[in-house]
């Protein structure tokens, strides 16, 4: 039996490489590449992939949203994670979404082969240091709404810029930066914003 496969990353030659690995695997066939998130989908659904390879950081919508996309529209294509961004709150996001598996690029192509017919076969496979890393972290201590509040914070924007964008008052911001910034035991809203991205919490 042929595992088909789904190459989805922003970086061609990520997905060059990708795919010359996997051809020289005798069970695995690489039937289409994309780079941008909001492909994905439609190109699971025109390619019947058994297992599509996901990037997490794409243009337009990022992998784990991506994940749960595939999970709701297209289940007979499973997802597998393989990215750079090692974060052991992405691992329990990306799982929460409905993805098979999450490995690093650094992963060796032959283990990667195997997590690819792991996760065709049902199984969940994931980075053995980064479980290990996420049950010690434990779960994300922040609310949706304070992760939507501190995503706008990334760039500096000021509390009345922040609020705006999220359609909330002025005060309602800073209680959720307030709270954020104690969960993560930083000094102000943007090292709370970059603390909780560098943990994947956003």
């Amino acid at each position: 039996m042929v595992i088909t496969v789904l190459l989805a990353d922003d970086q061609a030659l990520v997905r060059g490489a990708l795919a010359a690995l996997l051809r020289l695997e005798p069970d695995i066939e690489v039937v289409a590449d994309v780079g941008n998130g909001d492909d994905v989908v439609d190109a699971a659904r025109a390619s019947g992939a058994d297992v599509c390879l996901l990037d997490i950081e794409m243009p337009g919508a990022d992998g784990i949203e991506v994940a749960a996309r595939l999970a709701a529209e297209v289940p007979g294509t499973r997802s597998l994670m393989v990215t750079t961004f090692g974060r052991p709150g992405y691992l329990r996001r990306a799982l929460e979404a409905g993805a098979s598996g999450f490995v690093v690029k650094d992963t060796p192509a032959t283990e990667l082969a195997e997590a690819i017919r792991k996760v065709h076969a049902g199984l969940r496979v994931v980075d053995p240091a980064l479980a290990t890393e996420s049950l010690a972290g434990g779960a994300n201590p922040l609310t949706e709404r304070e992760r939507e509040v501190l995503r706008e914070c990334l760039d500096g924007a000021p509390v009345a810029a922040v609020a705006a964008r999220v359609h909330l008052s002025a005060g309602t911001v800073r209680n959720y930066l307030s709270a954020a910034i104690g969960k993560t035991g930083t000094a102000n809203r943007v090292e709370a914003a970059r603390v909780a991205q560098r943990n994947g919490w956003l």
